[in-house]
């Protein structure tokens, strides 16, 4: 049947950033569509209560269906390292490379830590990982795929959050360049590009006055909820976009095309 293209039943998916926001949505998601999955973030014990939930929704009989590993996407040996646990359980056959922070300042005020933090983060992590899995991938002679998590922030710009616009830019053109390389290895390479999605943290300035001025140049006129990322995810990390490579979604209520 035709939703069966987006199951990822026999499956591992390895969603970086999974202890809160997008990351934690998206590892739901995966495993509701069938798929194991290895959890990443800096702080190991925060994944313990959504390892718990995603094991405790599968049937008695079945694998392990999730695992938490620890990883600072910067840092290249805990990448390594994790790579390693992870060949240990299973390798991914799916990477969401997800992690990713932002500070908010205005240019003149952004320090050099500042631009290190977020470069590091957004755009060197999400090269490391999908590098190191790549190298795993092509050593075990097996497919992949891997869904860089970018903003539409990459392809536009906001004030006061110039390295984080910056190194989304970097993360749309690291899909591109990784996409032509790793064709001839069966691995793909995708982005995901969502727009201004209301999530916990940023709720309260969405429904702010500043918010509603924001929301009145998107031209749909509403904010996205995470469920609207389900789709193209599911598209992405599924065999449904086996012909998708170097391409990039924009999930934003056409936010990237209005007038200027």
């Amino acid at each position: 049947m035709a939703q069966d293209l987006f199951r990822l039943d026999g499956k591992t998916v390895l969603v970086t950033g999974a202890s809160s926001g997008l990351g934690r949505h998206f590892a739901l998601l995966m495993a509701q569509a069938g798929a194991s999955v290895a959890l990443a973030a800096r702080r190991i014990d925060v994944l313990e209560d959504l390892v718990q939930e995603i094991n405790s929704a599968s049937p008695k009989s079945a694998d392990v269906k999730a695992k938490a590993f620890q990883l600072d996407v910067s840092n290249a040996q805990q990448v390594s390292q994790c790579f390693d646990q992870l060949a240990a359980w299973h390798l991914p056959d799916v990477i969401i490379n997800n992690a990713g922070v932002t500070i908010t300042k205005p240019l003149l005020q952004q320090s050099e830590s500042d631009w290190d933090q977020v470069i590091d983060t957004n755009l060197k992590g999400a090269w490391l990982v999908a590098t190191e899995a790549a190298r795993r991938l092509v050593a075990a002679n097996k497919p992949g795929n891997i869904v860089n998590i970018s903003s539409i922030l990459g392809e536009r710009v906001a004030g006061g959050v110039a390295p984080y616009a910056i190194s989304k830019a970097g993360v749309l053109q690291l899909t591109k360049t990784m996409a032509l390389e790793l064709a001839r290895y069966s691995i793909r390479v995708n982005a995901l590009l969502p727009g201004y999605i209301a999530t916990d943290l940023n709720r309260a300035f969405l429904q702010s006055e500043a918010g509603e001025k924001l929301r009145a140049r998107i031209p749909s006129r509403r904010f996205g909820e995470v469920s609207d990322l389900d789709g193209p995810i599911l598209l992405l990390a599924s065999d449904a976009s086996q012909a998708m490579s170097g391409t990039s979604i924009a999930v934003d209520g056409a936010h990237l095309v209005n007038t200027l």
